[in-house]
Order: C-alpha cells, then structure tokens, then sequence
C-alpha cells in the first residue's frame, strides 16, 4: 500500500501525469523523440521550454549585441582606404558573424565543432585586430562571451573559467601589438572578463535547470507506478477474495442441489448456478489480466511463462538464452512492448498452430532488437481470411494490439511464414505426412540501451514481488 508520502506526491502530480502521457503519445505519432534536442526539454507536465534553451528569441538575443559591430566598420570607409582594405574589412565581420550566432545556439549538440568555431572566432579576432586596428579589439567581448557558453558546455567550470582568462590574456597581447592606450584596454577588459563569466555562469544555469527538469519527470514516473502498483494490489484484494467466494458458493449449491430428485425446476436452477459460476470466473480472469496490465512484463519473466505454457500443450521449446540475459539491458518500454509480443505469440501458438516445435529467438541488429517465435505448425493454411477475430488474420485483435503497442515505440510487426527448419524439422509421428508451413512472427524495435543497465532488471523483479498478482 502507498504511504502518505507518495500519495501526496500522486496527488499532486495527478494533472502532470495526465499531461505527460499526451506528450507520449505525441512524441510516438511523430517519431520522434525532444529530448534528443539539446535546445527543448521536455518534463513530466508535457513540453515545457525552459528559458534560454529553445527559445526562438534566441536568435534575436545572441545576434543583437552584434550591432555594436558598426563601429569598427564604419572606420573601413574612409576616403584613403581602398576597396580591397574595405572588403577584406567586411569579409572578416561577416565570417565572425555567420560564426558566432549559430555558435551559441546549437553548441551543445556538436561540442567538437563548437570548440573549432571558438579557436576560428579567436583567430578571426586576432586577424582583425593585427591588419586593421585597435578599433576591432571589442572582437574579444564576443570571442569570451562564445567562449563562456561553449567551454561551460564542454569542461568542467574551472577549466571554463580558464579558458576565459586565456582569451583575456589574448585580448591583452593584441592591445599591446595595436598600442592601444591603458584606459581603453581597461575599459575593454571588464567586459570581455564579466561577459565570459555571465556566460559560464548562463551555461551552469541551463544544465541545472535541464537537471531540475529531468528530476520533476522522474519524480512523476515514480509517483505514478507507484500509484499504479497500489490500484492493482486494492483491485486484486477487493475483487479477487469475492468472485472466489461467489464462485466457490455456486459450486456447492449446484452439488446440494443435484442429490435431490430430479425435476425440472432443479434442472433450471442448476442452469443458472452454473451461469453464476462461469461468469464469476470470467469476471476474475478478466479482472487479472487487466490489473496485470498495470505492470510492466519483463522478457526473462514472459520467457519462463511461455516455457512452462508451450511444454504443457507438449510443444517442443528451442529459446535463446539472450532472452534472460538482456533482459533489463535495454529500454524498458521496448522490452515491455516485446514481452506482450512473445506472450501473444506464444498464445497463439498454443491455441491455434497444433504445432510440434516452437522456436524463440532474440537478436540485435544495426540498432534493433528483433523477438522471433517461429513454429511448426499449419500456418495460415487453415485460417479463416474473413473472421476478424481469428489470430491469423491481420487485422485479428491480438496482433492488432501487438501492432498498436509497436507502433506507439516506432517498431514493427513481420508475419508470414516459418522459414524450412524454423520449427527444428518435420520431424515424425502423427501428422508427420501433413504439409506443416509454420508460423513465423518478428517484432522489431530500438535498442536503445539504458543507464541503469542490469539494475533495471532488478528493480521490475522488486515491483513484482512488490505486488501479489
């Protein structure tokens, strides 16, 4: 049961999630993932930009301090300067421009580009202040101001901030190389100082505030299993303990009643216990399989389950030990989505194929984990093409689920039939004469691997014992 901690926290985050989910759904419909751009962060309460990581206005922002620009150009149009000093001149202010916005905008995303932008617009800086002047040496300003967004972004703080005293140390060189006078290299100074460091500190602002952001969704995502978790465990022990009982009671009523004499009165009251009695059970059933959806199947716990319900139906089993062991390697959504493929599949197999042999396999490919559950069996042979409700056909519930909770990870389904030997052989016996085409399923997903690695595995295996179902 949740304690009264994190029932205060589900309350709260009550709206978030509801939020978060939409933006789920969004991100699946469009394929894409937000997070993956270092501009947007995304939290639990949908897609929230957080200020001054996204913002079109950044554009605006990064380039308008560029203005002061006009300055040094317009000193290249004097009378005595010809037309390649002027063009040389502009040349080098629009490199430093085309450089420096797109710089601090999207210098997170490619940090090695974004360092070699840095050391050209130091040497565009150190090109303009040796040819033209002491005029251009409030280059510097924007030089630190560069240099405080993309070093905080790839170093450590002090290795930012000294980087930044190397580019004042460099704007001091080139004061004394255009004899600049002291009060105007003081009065520079501060700037090209103070900017860089604001700049750092922006850099250190943005990475907390992503931190912050990425900790509210996690703060949500625990609060909302936990939820989940305790839903389950309230339906199982409200309901559970009652249908048992009223199926339990019609049993016993419908065996008092058969030792009377027979009449047909009893026989419709027989009738109607044994309703009773079969809707109850349904009902249960229905019950757990819709609690069960609450939590989230793992492949080493659907492999033991599809083991021991294939070995029952006397099914050869052939699966692939990768099964358990990567299992919790990898994203949990993509392994829950396959763990309901292979339960589906193997139901499938057992209700439907009369097969003999039944193969597992887990393989990894170009970035994609792919489940196959071949068999031996009759294929779709002996499917009825125009009865939706048939597992064979393709739009049959069960695989249109499978297809559904696919889609939403940006997997897909394969089906058509077992390739020779998918199902270890024709093998002999009755039936053995029989053309056997098999039944060949493949579910493809990302494989994108998680932080927590094996911990994964551990703590949906905690979740399980954690709730009675």
């Amino acid at each position: 049961m949740a304690t009264k901690s994190t029932e205060a926290v589900s309350s709260k985050t009550g709206d978030t999630r509801s939020q978060s989910d939409n933006s789920s759904t969004s991100k699946s419909a469009n394929g894409k993932d937000r997070d993956g751009d270092p501009r947007a962060i995304t939290t639990a309460s949908g897609d929230r930009l957080v200020p001054g990581t996204g913002s079109p206005w950044r554009w605006f922002f990064s380039g308008i301090w560029l203005v002061y620009l006009i300055q040094p150009v317009s000193d290249l149009f004097q009378p005595h300067n010809g037309v390649a000093w002027i063009a040389g001149g502009l040349t080098i202010t629009v490199a430093f421009c085309v450089i420096y916005v797109p710089l601090l905008m999207f210098h997170e995303g490619r940090p090695r580009l974004a360092l070699a932008g840095l050391l050209a617009l130091a040497g565009l800086g150190g090109l303009a202040c040796a040819v033209y002047g002491k005029n251009w040496t409030p280059l510097w300003i924007y030089v630190s101001a560069a240099g405080g967004m993309v070093l905080g972004a790839i170093f450590s703080q002090r290795r930012a901030m000294l980087g930044i005293g190397v580019i004042a140390l460099c704007y001091l060189l080139f004061c004394q190389i255009t004899h600049l006078g002291a009060t105007g290299t003081v009065v520079v100074l501060l700037p090209v100082v103070l900017i860089g460091l604001a700049m750092a500190g922006f850099r250190m602002q943005i990475t907390l505030m992503r931190e912050l952001a990425q900790a509210r969704g996690t703060v949500a995502k625990l609060a909302a299993n936990e939820e989940r978790l305790r839903l389950a465990r309230d339906m199982h022990d409200l309901t559970g303990q009652s249908l048992s009982m009223i199926t339990l009671k019609s049993e016993l009523a419908a065996k008092r009643l058969a030792r009377l004499s027979p009449s047909p009165e009893r026989d419709a009251v027989l009738t109607e216990l044994g309703d009773i009695g079969r809707v109850s059970r349904q009902t249960l059933h229905d019950i757990r399989e819709a609690v069960s959806g609450y939590r989230r199947p793992t492949l080493a716990i659907e492999v033991i389950t599809a083991r021991n319900a294939l070995e029952a139906a006397g099914i050869d089993v052939d699966d692939d030990p990768e099964l358990t062991l990567r299992s919790g390697t990898f994203d949990p959504d993509a392994e829950a989505v396959l763990a309901w493929c292979l339960r589906e599949a193997v139901t499938n197999v057992v209700r439907h194929s009369r097969a003999r042999r039944c193969r597992i396999r887990l393989t990894e490919h170009r970035g994609e984990l792919s489940l196959e559950v071949a068999d031996d069996g009759h294929g779709l042979a002996d499917r009825n093409p125009n009865d939706p409700n048939d597992p064979g056909h393709p739009t049959g519930s069960g695989l249109r689920g499978v297809s559904e909770r696919l889609s939403a990870i940006d997997g897909r389904l394969s089906l058509g039939p077992a390739a020779p030997g998918a199902g270890a052989g024709a093998g002999t016996g009755p039936g053995a004469g029989t053309a056997r085409h098999g039944f060949r399923l493949v579910a493809t997903v990302p494989a994108a691997p998680t932080a927590a690695g094996s911990a994964a595995a551990t703590d949906m295996a905690e979740t399980s014992r954690n709730c009675p179902l």
